[in-house]
């Protein structure tokens, strides 16, 4: 099975825990990591938004309750399990009418050039099997003056807090991940992709050849986690 399929499969599989695994594992912190990326998206103008690789919609509810009156946040994800439970937590959230979604891979968006002010990725695009594609296809939807504004786990670069996160990270998250989702490979992957992703400076670079302007990137929580921003 080609490596997006598997991926996609896997997160079918862990969609119904997801949620749960997600924060009790996180502590929570995420949600402050999507506060803080908040004030890079939304600008009090209503606003196209493309949420990437939205998977359960966490990330996309949290940002059309603080866009503006008007917005429109569009979710995408390839993975249908994940998709199926976001607009029941919009209709929750009181943010549905101004969500919609779609089933797509993020290396290759069914929209035109231009379609969007802000472009976001949150905790998404280290699964991405070509993410020189993937950012290619951020900046193409992108319209002129627009912004990207990517999420992901990162390895913290303080040897103490690194011994602590591998031991985290690489043993105790795949055993209460395989207890509770009953799918531990799926928990060892998460580790090992957040390993593998390039380093800060390489993926500025990256970003830097895919044609976005004034890219730069922030340490959150110590460097658990970084947050990218390029523009148009």
């Amino acid at each position: 099975m080609p490596q997006k399929e598997k991926i996609q499969a896997m997160f079918d599989e862990i969609a119904p825990s997801y949620d749960v695994l997600n924060h009790v594992m996180s502590l929570d912190v995420d949600k402050t990591w999507r506060r803080r990326a908040l004030r890079e998206i939304v600008d009090g103008t209503p606003q196209q938004i493309l949420d990437v690789a939205c998977g359960t919609g966490d990330s996309t509810i949290a940002i059309a309750k603080a866009a503006a009156e008007g917005s429109r946040v569009t979710g995408v994800d390839i993975s249908e399990g994940m998709m199926a439970l976001v607009m029941d937590k919009a209709r929750k959230a009181g943010v549905a009418e101004r969500i919609a979604l779609q089933l797509a891979d993020g290396e290759a968006l069914p929209f035109a050039d231009g379609s969007f002010q802000r472009v976001t990725c949150f905790f998404g695009i280290r699964n991405f099997e070509h993410k020189e594609k993937g950012l290619a296809e951020f900046l193409r939807v992108l319209a002129p003056g627009g912004k990207v504004v990517i999420l992901e786990l990162s390895v913290p670069r303080n040897r103490i807090l690194r011994w602590g996160y591998d031991l985290y990270f690489q043993h105790v998250l795949p055993w209460i991940g395989g207890k509770v989702s009953g799918k531990e490979s799926a928990y060892r992957y998460l580790p090992a992709s957040v390993h593998a992703f390039p380093a800060p400076e390489a993926f500025c670079a990256m970003m830097a050849d895919a044609g976005f302007s004034q890219v730069r990137h922030r340490h959150l929580t110590q460097g658990l986690c970084r947050m990218f921003i390029g523009e148009k």
